[in-house]
């Protein structure tokens, strides 16, 4: 039998419909911010002397003239979501998250931030997160397939996605480097004991050594490894500054001193962030000689409530491109 409902007042009525709305919609905030990207609005705003009213924008960007009020409009939903600021007389200006794509502006050597946005926002992630009842409804043996995979037969990351689509393909991997190279400036600044005594370190799934590179220019004396997959390590130019390896995590480390894993295992299941952890240990001396592995990763339960819904939403999507991860 199910249990009485209690009728909910006129105010809390008036507010789950407001609340209904604000949930159906908030992908209209991302796509505005998508929006803003492919149009270059941070951009046209720092090259304007960082400030710009709406006929600013509107001139930089070469946009006909009767999208002004519905350019505004994207505009004010922007400044509503701190993408933006906006003084009373509409002059906008950029906030640190618009400041972080801007083109060509790079923080502490950080890889580019407009691709992430690009990739989550992109039609592939939009479908199968519309494939998801679907996906549950699915009783499939298993393993059972991603969300991301059940609708497009292809999965982020893999020779399958590059054969659907290669410029989408190379997009998540832009995305990729930008999320988890994101940071390490303020690591090597607030964290410095981290890498206090070190003489090497190996970065698994380091990408272009972005990271490397920041923990190199910050302590000169340590020798960094980059281990990651040769399609990846085949695209990137030798250096000199950090040494590149191709391989795989799974089956070997290059040793050193310490392993870093910077937002990697949030990537695996369980049993596969076991056997990671098992090649990191074989790559580094004993703790008593200095060894150490050094994770850096999304945890969930931060105190920030803004902070803790940006780990749930993370959380949702890893589920999306890999079930495997709970």
């Amino acid at each position: 039998m199910a249990a009485e409902m209690t009728v909910p007042s006129d105010a809390q009525l008036i507010k789950a419909q407001a609340d209904l709305q604000r949930h159906s919609l908030t992908y209209l905030t991302s796509m505005s911010l998508r929006c803003a990207i492919e149009l270059g609005i941070p951009t046209a705003i720092h090259r304007l002397g960082g400030t710009a009213s709406l006929p600013d924008l509107m001139a930089a960007l070469s946009l006909p003239p009767p999208k002004e009020p519905f350019l505004s409009r994207v505009l004010r939903l922007l400044a509503k979501s701190d993408a933006l600021a906006c003084t009373e007389d509409g002059v906008y200006s950029l906030t640190p998250l618009s400041y972080i794509l801007v083109d060509g502006v790079l923080i502490d050597g950080e890889a580019r931030q407009i691709a992430f946005p690009l990739a989550v926002t992109s039609r592939y992630h939009m479908e199968s997160g519309l494939g998801l009842a679907d996906w549950f409804k699915n009783d499939r043996a298993l393993p059972v397939p991603s969300p991301f995979e059940h609708v497009h037969a292809a999965a982020p990351f893999d020779e399958s996605m590059t054969l659907l689509d290669p410029e989408t393909d190379k997009l998540f991997y832009e995305a990729l480097a930008a999320h988890d190279h994101m940071g390490i400036g303020t690591v090597v600044r607030e964290c410095r004991g981290l890498f206090n005594g070190l003489q090497s370190l190996t970065d698994c799934c380091g990408g272009d050594g972005t990271t490397a590179r920041a923990i190199v220019k910050a302590f000169p004396h340590i020798k960094c490894n980059v281990l990651d997959l040769p399609k990846v390590i085949e695209k990137v130019p030798s250096d000199g500054v950090v040494n590149y390896v191709a391989g795989d995590m799974f089956h070997t480390v290059p040793p050193a001193q310490a392993v870093m894993l910077k937002l990697v295992l949030h990537f695996w299941s369980d049993e596969d962030c076991i056997k990671i952890l098992a090649q990191c240990k074989k790559a580094i001396p004993s703790r008593e000689m200095g060894g150490k592995v050094i994770i850096i990763d999304i945890v969930l339960g931060s105190s920030l409530e803004t902070i803790s819904e940006t780990e749930l939403l993370m959380d949702m999507l890893m589920f999306r491109i890999n079930s495997a991860v709970k």
